[in-house]
């Protein structure tokens, strides 16, 4: 999917992955985050994550993101939350930030490990700007049973993309990392990322609909319902893993 297929179906949305409020707020406790410590966010988008933590949390950061439509909603929600003065946001392709060395305490990349080719790719990109004992935070999909052929069609990923939960565990371990914890995505948590798009994109599609990209955003608006609904619910799993340098 295009970026701004992206920026029109999750115009509405604050958290750009398959977790509720609860479910990032588990996050951000799990993650034993502490006043004064400081987390990049490697394709940040809206910005709602490194924002919300700098709130409730009292840490500092910096967010990248290539969308400058996602930036403009994160600069809005710092100046929201008051916290404009301990986060900044930089627009970028986050698979060529260069952070200085160390320099964080937690490096995130949510949903986005296609920077750096896979997992083990994104990680060797987080591991330089990590302090020495600092964590980083991955989300990345997963199979909960084996799909049929015909999910990977639908979703447009091969069948070596994404693996078993145990199978990512695999990964994470052959670049050198321990599983620390993890937040798991529930089916409800999948409904509100993905179901709730469909409104919107309906609703742009209502007031846009001599748009020259019309057409393509409502292949894409009856392929998201139909992948969800077929396959999505039943096989796909998300998960943010909290992650330490073995």
């Amino acid at each position: 999917m295009s970026l701004r297929f992206h920026e029109i179906a999750e115009g509405d949305h604050r958290i750009l992955n398959p977790f509720t409020d609860d479910k990032l707020a588990l996050l951000g406790e799990v993650a034993r985050l502490r006043p004064g410590m400081r987390l990049l966010d490697l394709c940040c988008g809206k910005g709602e994550m490194l924002c919300r933590w700098a709130a409730e949390h009292g840490i500092e950061g910096v967010g990248v993101d290539v969308s400058e439509v996602f930036l403009a909603a994160a600069h809005e929600r710092a100046a929201e939350l008051e916290v404009a003065g301990r986060v900044r946001f930089e627009h970028g392709d986050a698979g060529a930030y260069r952070a200085e060395p160390g320099a964080f305490d937690v490096v995130s990349c949510l949903g986005a490990t296609w920077i750096g080719d896979g997992v083990e790719g994104t990680i060797a990109l987080m591991l330089p700007a990590l302090a020495e004992n600092g964590i980083l935070l991955v989300g990345e999909p997963y199979w909960t049973s084996e799909p049929p052929a015909e999910a990977y069609e639908a979703f447009g990923f091969g069948p070596a993309d994404f693996l078993s939960l145990a199978g990512t565990f695999d990964r994470f371990e052959a670049a050198g990392m321990e599983v620390l914890e993890m937040v798991l995505a529930d089916p409800d948590s999948w409904d509100r990322y993905v179901a709730s798009q469909w409104w919107t994109l309906s609703d742009w599609l209502r007031a846009n609909p001599d748009d020259p990209e019309a057409a393509e955003v409502r292949a894409f608006l009856e392929r998201c319902r139909r992948s969800h609904v077929e396959y999505g619910r039943r096989y796909l799993g998300w998960g943010v893993f909290v992650l330490r340098r073995r």
